[in-house]
């Protein structure tokens, strides 16, 4: 194309506003703001955090829409299996209040009379058979699937949603209040850990010298007392309890925070904004409060976000081996080690609270990472 040709009308002068050109066209954002703008974007982050509200508000409200209480024992309700209203014709879900096993004998006749020995029964009023192989008479060659409905057996109208387990208590009930309990240890730890580790690890990067090579040393030592042998000092010397494990947990827990806090105050202490405020005469106090400690929130907050999920895990550890809380306090540890041993028989009994720490443990841990992508400029698409 010939550019002498060309209409020149085609081709206008910019108009040039001067008030426009100082105008901002992006807004003006906070650092909280921005990341929480990141955040959003993040979708397995809004996951964990939903399902972490969730499941902190049924620990909280759960056990008040139930009549029962976390103690209630009733032998003649043992081992019921879970039944929620509207879900009761859903087989796959589980949640029909029946029990169902598949046995193998040599002819269909044997192999109902070993369902009627399992479900200690003398007839076959509650139980439905689905013959699923008849058998020719060789060894377990006949196949039979028994639904044994035990709410009709023992003429119970209540539904359990979660079950009870062997003492006949309201497992939906214990879960929930499992739950808050795992909750409270873990936060409680956590925040000690948080408090300790920040001031230590302050004081030690911020002063240096002599002040950190002694400070640090002691933190080597802790970490190399192993965190079991810590806790079974503690349950020797306290009673096993709530006290103890948070005890035990938080002796040796904020050392990860300390040189987090450290390493952070460290590459910040020499950088000008701390000489300006060293010049105008503050204290070493405000240095550390007001300019220092607020620039590692971000990795405060992700180290803790951390540490949570490590807390509700190692609890629910001690509780599993019998070094955690003890009977009658329930924790999600000593739920499913309550489950654990009645596993091959009523697997519901460990399966609803294993489900719940396992939501826990995961959004926690995914909310950290998103936490952790939205907190750091670096990040920053």
């Amino acid at each position: 194309m010939d550019k002498d040709n060309l209409n020149k009308d085609l081709f206008v002068p910019a108009q040039k506003d001067e008030e426009k050109s100082e105008q901002i066209n992006r807004p003006s954002l906070s650092f909280w703001q921005d990341a929480w703008i990141r955040l959003r974007k993040n979708g397995g982050a809004i996951f964990g955090m939903v399902a972490l509200v969730i499941l902190t508000s049924l620990s909280i409200f759960a056990p008040m829409l139930t009549s029962h209480g976390l103690d209630d024992q009733d032998l003649g309700l043992s081992r019921m299996p879970p039944k929620v209203q509207g879900l009761e014709n859903i087989e796959w879900l589980g949640l029909n209040g029946k029990k169902s096993e598949t046995f193998e004998a040599d002819t269909v006749d044997a192999a109902k009379d070993l369902a009627l020995a399992r479900f200690s029964q003398e007839d076959f009023s509650y139980i439905d058979f689905d013959v699923k192989a008849e058998g020719d008479g060789s060894d377990n060659s006949a196949k039979v699937k028994a639904m044994y409905d035990p709410y009709a057996d023992k003429q119970v109208e209540e539904y359990f949603w979660f079950g009870t387990d062997t003492l006949g208590r309201d497992l939906f009930t214990r879960v929930w209040m499992g739950t808050r309990i795992s909750l409270l240890i873990a936060l409680i730890a956590a925040f000690i850990d948080m408090v300790v580790g920040v001031a230590y690890g302050g004081i030690s990067g911020y002063f240096g010298g002599r002040v950190d090579n002694i400070m640090q040393r002691i933190i080597e030592i802790l970490v190399g007392i192993p965190n079991l042998v810590v806790v079974i000092l503690m349950i020797m010397i306290l009673d096993p309890g709530i006290t103890a494990i948070i005890i035990a947990l938080t002796i040796t827990g904020w050392t990860g925070m300390a040189r987090i806090v450290r390493g952070q105050v460290l590459k910040l202490k020499n950088q000008e904004f701390v000489l300006a405020s060293q010049t105008l005469g503050s204290s070493h106090t405000r240095i550390l409060t007001k300019h220092l400690i607020p620039n590692t929130i971000g990795m405060i907050i992700i180290n803790t976000m951390f540490t949570i999920p490590n807390a509700i895990f190692f609890e629910a550890f001690l509780s599993f081996i019998g070094l955690g809380l003890q009977a009658p306090d329930a924790s999600l540890g000593t739920l499913i080690n309550d489950g654990f041993k009645a596993l091959q028989i009523n697997p519901h009994i460990m399966i609803f609270p294993a489900i719940v720490m396992s939501l826990i443990m995961i959004g926690f841990n995914i909310l950290a990472d998103g936490l952790r992508d939205a907190l750091d400029p670096k990040m920053r698409e």
